[in-house]
């Protein structure tokens, strides 16, 4: 299993120790959303009454029903859902669509009963409400992952599957706490009782499963895909924590999978898991080659002076051009240059060989934390990943894209198992989720899995994500050498 694959929820409803701060979560949003609109409804007002506009007593009334009908239009959405909640786009969505809903409801009701509204409210109020509930949300979920990064408001969660598949589950949540979840036990097959779980507990056999759930108090089960635990099985173990409500996941057998691609259809009386094929033509593509070139064409455009400023730095303070070509493999395998500011001395290609004894990666790639190739300027602009920047010019003669997996070398891909090979379908990009979710801190499996990842779900939805992230994580600097 893996945290960011599909994953199926069978039962959702709290409780335990989780249901306390839930409930207290959902009541400091359901405040905070009234607050932002109660500041809209000011504002707009306060403005109209500054200029010296009349304002009727039934505009007020009006404004104190908008502000009450706000939570309500944002419950309808489901943005007081939990599981819309931490994480995703879910949580942004519901609100959104709960305000606009509102304000297509109060338009389309003044239009039919021919009512005069103020145009405030429809164009100013209600837009105002939206973006300050918006970043609201934004800063409140922001509080919630540093809260669970501190290891509190987590469910606590019993694993059940074979060894592999439970420590996997187990990394992934110990390194994502945000997700919100932490593994307190498992429950495997009979004769790994005695596995080395990274310090959890095997607790019992799947057979044991509602009793480790009982003791433990625990929130959740995730049950990872294992051929003993067939539709049979999974309904007993249902019917088993229906008494406590206890949450349980399902991760089928399909990885690395998730969004719109994956529905659940009945067919023949059995919910099925339909799978759609990942469209790498068409109209998508189309317009994501448009808006790589756009932005990057914009970027070199506004960031013209700062990269001759850098040409500059780098001249001064070390021997050799400022920029650094290099032969990577793009889409479909077809070689193209890369350039990049020079971060390390001329002749570090040929220094490599000396230094592959304190390679620190574990795979094909060659990473040290302290290289002695490195310039004391090359440093800086790893760390803020400014050597990057030159790759708008590649994303300008579309060889690569601003978001991808991570262009590779020759002699990478030469190594590269079947499956690897899939990262190479789309063009590369100067950042991807491999940047956002730990850049060089991340194993080869793991920098792997999130490209074929990205590979499997892109969108431009996905794309704008990852670009927002990529800000934040390359101005703490983190996981660059």
């Amino acid at each position: 299993m893996r945290v960011e694959s599909a994953v199926v929820l069978l039962e959702a409803v709290p409780r335990h120790a989780s249901s306390i701060w839930t409930r207290a979560y959902l009541r400091l949003l359901l405040g905070g959303d009234t607050a932002c609109v109660l500041l809209a409804c000011v504002c707009v007002l306060g403005v109209r009454l500054l200029y010296g506009i009349y304002i009727p007593l039934a505009e007020f009334l009006l404004g104190l029903g908008l502000v009450l009908a706000w939570p309500l239009a944002l419950m309808l959405g489901g943005a007081y859902h939990q599981r819309a909640n931490g994480e995703g786009t879910e949580e942004f969505k519901a609100v959104f669509n709960g305000g606009v809903g509102l304000m297509a409801a109060v338009a389309i009701g003044a239009y039919a009963t021919q009512t005069a509204i103020a145009r405030s409210f429809v164009m100013a109020m209600l837009p105002l409400a939206l973006l300050a509930t918006l970043y609201y949300r934004y800063k409140m979920r922001k509080r919630l992952h540093r809260r669970r990064a501190a290891g509190e408001y987590l469910r606590q969660v019993i694993a059940v599957g074979h060894r592999e598949s439970v420590l996997d589950l187990v990394m992934q949540f110990r390194r994502q706490p945000y997700h919100g979840m932490r593994v307190v036990g498992a429950c495997l097959p009979p004769d790994g009782m005695d596995a080395d779980l990274d310090g959890i507990e095997v607790l019992g056999t799947f057979d044991d499963v509602a009793d480790v759930v009982e003791r433990t108090r625990a929130d959740a089960v995730a049950v990872l895909a294992c051929p003993e635990l067939d539709g049979a099985a999974l309904r007993r173990l249902a019917w088993s924590l229906e008494t406590d409500r206890t949450d349980l996941f399902v991760a089928p057998a399909l990885m690395d999978v998730a969004g719109p691609r994956i529905s659940i259809r009945p067919v023949a009386g059995m919910p099925l898991l339909h799978v759609e094929h990942p469209e790498f033509g068409g109209v998508r593509r189309f317009v994501k080659t448009v808006f790589d070139r756009l932005v990057a064409v914009t970027a070199l455009l506004v960031l013209a002076l700062p990269l001759l400023a850098i040409v500059a730095l780098i001249r001064l303070t070390s021997p050799g051009p400022a920029l650094f070509r290099q032969t990577r493999i793009g889409r479909e395998g077809r070689p193209f240059p890369l350039v990049k500011f020079r971060t390390m001395v001329v002749d570090a290609e040929r220094l490599k060989g000396a230094l592959a004894e304190s390679n620190e990666f574990d795979g094909v790639l060659f990473k040290m934390r302290n290289d002695p190739r490195i310039t004391r300027v090359g440093a800086y602009l790893r760390r803020y990943s400014l050597d990057e920047l030159p790759q708008l010019l590649n994303v300008v003669r579309g060889e690569m894209s601003l978001v991808g997996p991570r262009p590779p070398l020759p002699e990478e891909v030469a190594q590269y198992r079947t499956d690897v090979r899939r990262r190479l379908v789309v063009k590369p990009g100067m950042t991807g989720l491999w940047q956002v979710s730990g850049r060089s801190d991340l194993t080869w499996d793991e920098s792997v899995r999130l490209d074929l990842r990205y590979v499997e779900n892109w969108s431009l939805i996905l794309d704008l994500q990852i670009l927002w992230k990529t800000w934040s994580v390359v101005t703490r600097g983190e996981g660059a050498y």
